[in-house]
């Protein structure tokens, strides 16, 4: 069976006229296949905390994946030594990069290619033994800390992203995430539910 946790709910907060403080959400899935952590962030502290409540440690995760590169999101991806990393098109380890082919290997658990905040994010869209689906969503939808997060259909698809490179992409993915979603975990932000637009507190 399927798990999913949140090990660290994404921040983003401005310290600096210049400057943001910031770690991506990180995700927990246990699958009988093995474990998978999304987006482990820049949070190094927060991820170990994380990892620590589930009994794991970085070594007993088998994939890393990355909805996309950017530092906030990737930045401890080396600390699974064990692990493979999996993004929009590839897997990589040792070296050597191979290509798969639309899932996690070895599993029914569907990466998704959503472009808009970057030309190469993708979700995790994770179904659940009683048929409830999870998106692993990363910044197809973000809050600062500061913003109020308005979880219902109008204010989830006009929500504005400064850093996204294409926003009509961005469009398109935001909807094709709330066709199948039940539950969605963003990039930054708590975890909500699409039924209720109840945003799920930990």
């Amino acid at each position: 069976m399927r798990q999913i946790t949140v090990l660290v709910e994404g921040y983003a907060r401005e310290w600096s006229s210049s400057g943001w403080e910031a770690t991506s959400t990180a995700t927990l899935i246990e699958t009988g296949a093995g474990n998978i952590v999304c987006d482990p962030g820049l949070n190094v502290e927060l991820l170990e905390k994380g990892l620590a409540a589930k009994n794991l440690k970085f070594r007993d995760i088998d994939w890393v994946f990355l909805t996309h590169w950017h530092p906030i999101t990737s930045y401890a991806v080396a600390l699974f030594t064990k692990a493979k990393v999996v993004d929009s098109k590839g897997v990589y380890w040792a070296g050597k990069l191979d290509i798969h082919q639309g899932k996690i290997p070895g599993t029914e658990i569907n990466i998704w290619k959503t472009p808009g905040h970057t030309l190469d994010h993708s979700v995790l869209v994770v179904p659940i033994e009683d048929e409830t689906v999870y998106v692993v969503a990363g910044d197809n939808f973000w809050w600062a800390e500061d913003e109020e997060q308005l979880t219902d259909r109008k204010s989830l698809l006009e929500k504005k992203d400064a850093l996204a490179v294409d926003e009509k992409a961005l469009l398109k993915s935001r909807k094709d995430i709330l066709a199948v979603a039940d539950f969605i975990i963003p990039g930054h932000g708590k975890m909500f539910e699409i039924a209720e637009s109840k945003l799920i507190e930990k």
